[in-house]
């Protein structure tokens, strides 16, 4: 890791979607600050990134990380955690609050943050949960979260289940201007179910999960949104049924925006064919049908920020029965090439896709970040964008291996990231 005063990135394909700029061009840099962006007159002791060939963008922001401490360091770390984002280009996470113990008081708030402050790689902003113990029942103290350095709220790996209380945390969270997440699951559907509801779930015997128990909760919360007028954001979307819903409640100008994950846009249901667990997670791998609905919701721009879900497990956790085994995936390091593969499938352009990754889910944080704009911090990823390579778990710079991805063919190298002007990750270093 290099921490210099002053950087020249140089002679880069420099694409900043906030700022409408996709233009061969120089980033200057000094004490961790962008200084300019453009041909810019620098020091002489300026040192020197040679960006010929390179995207330059901002550092990608992934708005729904587990990040596992405190409480299960055994799956992960926040310094695991933060280094397989640093590799994937991704410079700031908001960690998700389902640790033990919950990230439901500004203690535990105080502790992520100094852990990140010591060890961390990339920048780290605790989502508080909406719920003490993500119970569902009595709320946190929104302000005090706040204070202590929360961004947003939610129980995600829970459902807020009961009506009254998602209305009366929409009702406190919209005096603070708060954002509340929903992983939107209808619990007595999902009930038993380990993978989507279809032909595959029968042929496989597996108890399946309805679409309908996502797009349900999603019904319901929009109406609690036009009672309330808080802000909602439904998190990992992956029906058509949700998506639909979304884009109606935006289309009358509710505060509703939605993220979709790599691997719902990626894969489908055939992907658990062989009870292959790193394809088990909540909510599942969906339909074909459902896989385009995104696809199509991607390029409309119903959806507002591609998210990882980023879910480290131990070997344990996986190497179970399909039932048994646990929910969730590993995405940090894979997140910017198969969203690219977005791109190259003409889904949307480059500029488009990464600003699904930066700007846009830095706003909806209220975090300044994801811009090259002069005076925000210098998190920047230099990556190129035709270098093929094949996912390989056993390379991966975190600590868990259950990516889904692994052996598949993608396009899109990550060759350095930097945090506020320093240099956390350079390939092959």
């Amino acid at each position: 890791m290099a921490a210099e005063t002053s950087w020249l990135i140089k002679g880069g394909r420099v694409i900043d979607p906030a700022n409408g700029r996709d233009e061969t061009a120089d980033v200057w840099i000094q004490e961790g600050r962008i200084m300019e962006v453009g041909r810019p007159e620098v020091p002489g002791d300026c040192r020197i990134i040679d960006a010929d060939g390179l995207v330059v963008a901002p550092g990608l922001v992934d708005m729904h990380v587990h990040l596992r401490e405190p409480g299960y360091e055994y799956k992960g770390t926040i310094a695991s955690g933060t280094l397989s984002a640093a590799a994937g280009g991704v410079t700031s996470v908001a960690a998700m609050p389902n640790t033990r113990p919950v990230t439901d008081d500004p203690s535990v708030v105080g502790h992520v943050l100094e852990k990140a402050r010591v060890g961390g790689f990339v920048n780290v902003f605790p989502i508080g949960a909406i719920t003490k113990g993500l119970k569902g029942v009595e709320l946190t103290e929104f302000g005090l979260m706040l204070e202590a350095g929360c961004v947003a709220f939610s129980d995600d790996g829970a459902t807020v289940a009961d009506t009254g209380v998602m209305r009366r945390a929409l009702e406190y969270a919209r005096a603070f201007g708060a954002l509340l997440i929903q992983h939107a699951e209808d619990p007595s559907l999902v009930s038993g179910g380990c993978m989507n509801e279809g032909v595959t779930s029968s042929r496989l015997g597996l108890p399946g999960i309805p679409a309908e128990s996502e797009s349900i909760m999603v019904d319901r919360d929009i109406r609690l949104v036009q009672l309330t007028g808080g802000r909602y954001h439904v998190a990992h979307l992956s029906t058509a049924g949700a998506l639909e819903a979304v884009a109606g409640a935006q289309a009358k100008g509710l505060a509703v925006t939605c993220e979709v994950a790599p691997h719902h846009f990626s894969l489908t249901e055939e992907a658990v064919n062989g009870y292959d667990t790193y394809a088990k997670m909540a909510p599942p791998l969906r339909s074909e049908f459902d896989r385009n609905a995104l696809l199509e919701g991607l390029a409309r721009g119903t959806v507002t920020a591609i998210a990882t879900d980023h879910a480290p497990h131990d070997e344990d956790s996986k190497k179970v029965e399909f039932c048994c085994a646990a929910n969730g995936v590993v995405g940090l390091e894979t997140l910017l090439p198969v969203s690219l593969e977005l791109v190259s499938g003409g889904v949307m352009t480059l500029s488009s896709c990464l600003s699904l990754m930066t700007w846009k889910p830095a706003r909806l944080l209220g975090i300044r970040r994801g811009e090259l704009t002069p005076g925000f911090a210098a998190d920047v990823v230099l990556f190129d964008l035709n270098e093929g390579w094949q996912v390989d778990s056993n390379r991966l710079h975190g600590s868990a291996r259950n990516t889904p991805f692994h052996g598949r063919r993608v396009r899109g190298r990550v060759k350095k990231t930097l945090v506020g002007g320093r240099i956390v990750f350079e390939e092959g270093q």
